[in-house]
């Protein structure tokens, strides 16, 4: 606990939050600093998948950043540290960084064979070798250092000299941060033959890529060489033999998935069609575009559907609730939260118009545009998604005519709308050319019997036949 206390008085910790409601983990899509990087109160830092949205994450303090915890493409879990920042750089790190040792041993003196073998993680980088000394080694230092170490190793080996084949167990392990040694690993350098040239004899980038121009200009090391050899195989081995493709399950897909089973195995599902003449929406349609109160705003089919649907559950509002299975209650909603089932490159995501059944229709349109221009630039938030009662789904912009929609978990009607086509329709008794779209209701038959279903979607049509019954019912 002493120790979290002094790191904390120079190093601060960002742990992954939770950015939405009750999510557990993120997926880390894009970095926007690396090590190094100086930050400010309120910079975004990075950006994250959650299992309901894209939410880039800002910085609550200062500072030069430390250390990047978790690379791109990591899933975290929510309280997880995910970035460190140096909140008083410029400080020296022997009197800003505690040794990474037990409270309750304050003897100097304390048996190095009871510290674990390997590597210590401390706050700037790995400890030293077990053998080696504490305080780190300046800079033109280490031969003298290695001597000593070398000449104690003897003596407690029970050797009058240093063993000749013992030499390299004592010697002080290079001193670089994760992102170096990453660094150097990727370009094939061996840090121990490195100049370090930063404070303390620590080794910089600068340093590594230094040490890597000259290999690079002569001739690849064996090593180095090897590395990119094999992966050239084996992609070469995946594109020829493979024959499929594996994609891991994990955020908004595996959202999406848990979501619709769920829904797909607890709620009855029941849809019903309906194939309505929308010739006159479309009139109505062209008419609001050239209209001066809904100039700014856009206007589509969709605008005068959820007005329909809208007015459809003013005139039943028994279809706007939710089965509370917990309580064994049908919970009646008073307000309309109409969510919007929208394609994404991330996968289908349903943002919803908060209390929609209060909107005029210029300010439905307008929050309309909204929610879609949102969900387009991946900028939609869980808040938006979180408590939605009924949902439409469009999919006539992809050319079908209908479909059977699931439920999204939580309501108890979702109204599919399907592609707008001319078609010959008997009107007026005659068969004319008209626009002509099949509307599909799935509802929870455990509290919306047929009855009511069965309304709710005639409203809605009788509406899109007659859209001056907008003015009557609504």
């Amino acid at each position: 606990m002493t120790t979290m206390t002094q790191t904390s008085a120079r190093f601060r910790e960002f742990k992954m939050p939770d950015v939405g409601e009750g999510l557990t983990e993120a997926e880390i899509l894009k970095w926007f600093v690396q090590p190094g990087d100086t930050v400010t109160d309120g910079q975004v830092v990075c950006e994250v998948e959650t299992a309901k949205a894209a939410v880039e994450l800002p910085i609550p303090f200062d500072g030069v950043v430390h250390e990047l915890r978790f690379g791109e493409g990591t899933t975290v879990d929510v309280g997880q540290v995910i970035i460190t920042v140096d909140v008083a750089p410029g400080t020296p790190e022997e009197a800003a960084a505690p040794v990474q040792e037990p409270v309750e041993a304050p003897a100097p003196a304390a048996p190095a064979a009871d510290e674990p073998k390997g590597r210590t993680p401390v706050l700037v980088g790995y400890g030293v070798a077990e053998s080696s000394t504490k305080r780190r080694p300046r800079k033109g230092a280490a031969p003298e250092a290695a001597a000593v170490a070398a000449a104690v190793q003897a003596e407690l080996n029970g050797h009058g000299a240093p063993a000749a084949a013992e030499p390299e167990a004592p010697v002080t392990r290079p001193l670089a941060k994760p992102p170096v040694r990453k660094l150097a690993k990727d370009l094939g350098v061996d840090l121990a033959s490195v100049v370090p040239t930063g404070k303390d004899g620590i080794i910089t980038r600068e340093d590594v890529h230094a040490a890597a121009a000259p290999a690079q200009a002569a001739a690849p090391a064996p090593v180095p060489a090897a590395e990119p050899v094999t992966a050239a195989a084996d992609k070469a081995e995946a594109t020829v033999s493979a024959r499929e493709t594996r994609i891991p399950i994990k955020g908004v897909r595996k959202a999406i998935a848990q979501a619709m089973v769920g829904s797909a195995f607890t709620a009855p599902h029941v849809t019903e069609f309906v194939t309505v003449d929308v010739t006159r929406t479309m009139k109505l349609v062209a008419e609001l575009k050239e209209d001066k109160d809904m100039a700014g705003v856009r206007v589509n089919p969709l605008l005068i559907i959820a007005k329909a649907l809208l007015v459809a559950i003013k005139r039943n509002p028994g279809v706007n609730a939710a089965w509370d299975e917990a309580n064994q209650e049908i919970v009646q909603k008073h307000y309309v939260n109409l969510g919007i089932a929208a394609a994404t490159p991330r996968g289908l995501i349903v943002p919803n118009i908060k209390d929609a059944h209060d909107k005029t229709l210029p300010q439905l349109a307008e929050a309309l545009g909204e929610l879609v221009a949102t969900a387009r630039d991946g900028k939609t938030s869980p808040a938006a998604m979180a408590g939605g009662t009924v949902t439409i789904t469009n999919v006539g912009v992809f050319g079908v005519d209908t479909g059977t929609p699931i439920l999204n978990p939580g309501e108890s009607a979702i109204l599919a709308v399907g592609a707008i086509k001319l078609q010959p329709w008997v009107h007026k008794g005659k068969v004319k050319p008209r626009q002509v779209t099949t509307l599909a209701l799935s509802f929870d038959h455990r509290l919306v019997d047929g009855e009511l279903g069965s309304k709710v979607l005639a409203d809605v049509a009788a509406i899109l036949e007659q859209p001056k019954r907008l003015i009557t019912w609504a």
